[in-house]
């Protein structure tokens, strides 16, 4: 267990630097996009975007922990690179097609965005990411111990790409360039976790040899079938969150306009910048929750209220912090056309309440091994989300939109712990649960 400890905390120090680079300068990315081009240009990058976030579940298959998982189980080092590479090879090929595949449906849903570079941009854009396949190479240095040299690589090529959009939005260039940007980022990044894979790969056993490099004859069908049979669940439940995540900037695009999108892109942005740490803590105290849940459910419950306790009261603070400046925020970065942001910001600012505990709640479901509830909890908070914005939007604009995401992430990252009998009963019991008693 220290050695798991020591191994998640690496990975989660690294993925908290990775991830706060990439916040940031995205971040800081969408200020200059509304400051410079407007917020009608801003809704456009901010869909195309959303778009690009439904490709990654898609592609994905749900491999990314199944995998090593696997892996680690096999006898011999030959059988371990062909499940590796199998995996990439699948990945791969659902990510060209999938992307093909987004990029018809986009072009059909807004033809108006298909002119001049953008023609060029969001095709090499959707079909660049189908190289996301190769943060499997990524996954496995980590389960052989390597975090820092792939998550300093990836900072840098983030803040190198982030240089690049900035030199280019002050050159006078527009939106398709930096979607050309992005799309040429995804490719590097994904040739930075191969090389490196190269590089720093160890032996799978005392005694073998390192593996060759990669190629797609060594598919193996059997092995590729087994993984997607263990796979589906999670890769459902992917598609479906990401879909409950960003199906609201899509909508707003489609109802109210690219002006209203990018106005409301700038509002969520600020208020999606906070994420990161709940996830990276999450990961942080997994295994102290793992090692609680063996010793019994009384340390188990206390620990995890304990956790809960400190997620919530952040949140909570943050919460209030934002909505009480929002208005000094919204102003500063974004000036007076971005006004009507700063109701979405006070409003959408409280689901982080709803979002930072839901890490902790999914670690639980895992533990326990509910994850089906996990994939019925999403899929009903997407359906929420949907019917919600398709209600308010048309009455309340973007302001409604922000309410659709509040109550759906309300429900879906706590209130459905009411409904399904063995949620309720630990909800109880972790409310109810004292140092000296003793639960069954």
């Amino acid at each position: 267990m220290n050695l798991i400890k020591k191994i998640l905390l690496a990975r989660a120090t690294a993925m908290l630097g990775d991830k706060l680079v990439k916040l940031s300068a995205g971040a800081v990315l969408t200020v200059l996009v509304a400051r410079m081009l407007g917020a009608s240009e801003l809704g456009v990058y901010s869909i195309v975007m959303a778009w690009s976030a439904f490709l990654v579940p898609i592609t994905g298959l749900g491999l990314n922990n199944i995998v090593v998982r696997q892996m680690a189980k096999q006898q011999q080092g030959q059988d371990a690179m062909t499940l590796l590479y199998s995996a990439i090879s699948l990945r791969l090929l659902v990510g060209l097609i999938g992307g093909s595949l987004m990029l018809l449906a986009f072009y059909l849903l807004y033809q108006d965005m298909f002119n001049g570079n953008t023609a060029i941009a969001i095709p090499v854009l959707f079909l660049l990411q189908s190289f996301f396949g190769f943060l499997l190479f990524e996954l496995y240095l980590n389960y052989q111990g390597t975090f820092r040299s792939v998550a300093y690589a990836k900072s840098i090529i983030s803040l190198f790409s982030f240089s690049v959009k900035l030199a280019l939005l002050y050159s006078g260039f527009g939106i398709a360039s930096l979607l050309l940007i992005t799309g040429i980022e995804f490719f590097v990044v994904a040739l930075a976790q191969y090389l490196l894979y190269r590089r720093k790969l160890q032996t799978f056993q005392q005694g073998e040899t390192l593996w060759p490099g990669y190629h797609p004859r060594w598919f193996n069908a059997a092995q590729a079938k087994l993984l997607l049979k263990r796979s589906s669940w999670l890769w459902l439940s992917g598609i479906v969150s990401v879909i409950y995540l960003k199906i609201d900037i899509v909508m707003i695009g489609s109802m109210a306009g690219t002006d209203q999108a990018g106005i409301y892109a700038a509002a969520s942005r600020l208020s999606e910048l906070w994420y990161v740490f709940p996830a990276t803590l999450a990961a942080r105290y997994y295994p102290d929750m793992i090692k609680a849940h063996q010793q019994g459910w009384q340390p188990y419950y206390l620990k995890l209220r304990r956790f809960a306790m400190l997620f919530f009261c952040s949140a909570f603070v943050i919460a209030v912090i934002m909505s009480v400046s929002s208005p000094w925020i919204i102003n500063l970065l974004f000036g007076d056309t971005f006004s009507r942001a700063v109701d979405v910001l006070r409003i959408h600012i409280w689901a982080g309440c709803f979002i930072f505990v839901r890490y902790l709640i999914s670690q639980h479901l895992l533990i326990t091994e509910q994850e089906p509830l996990s994939l019925l909890s999403h899929g009903v908070g997407a359906l929420l989300n949907i019917a919600l914005n398709f209600w308010l939007i048309p009455t309340m604009g973007i302001v409604g939109a922000a309410w659709a995401t509040l109550i759906s992430y309300a429900y879906a990252s706590f209130f459905f712990l009411f409904f399904a009998a063995s949620t309720r009963k630990q909800l109880w019991q972790l409310l109810t649960v004292r140092k000296s008693a003793s639960i069954n």
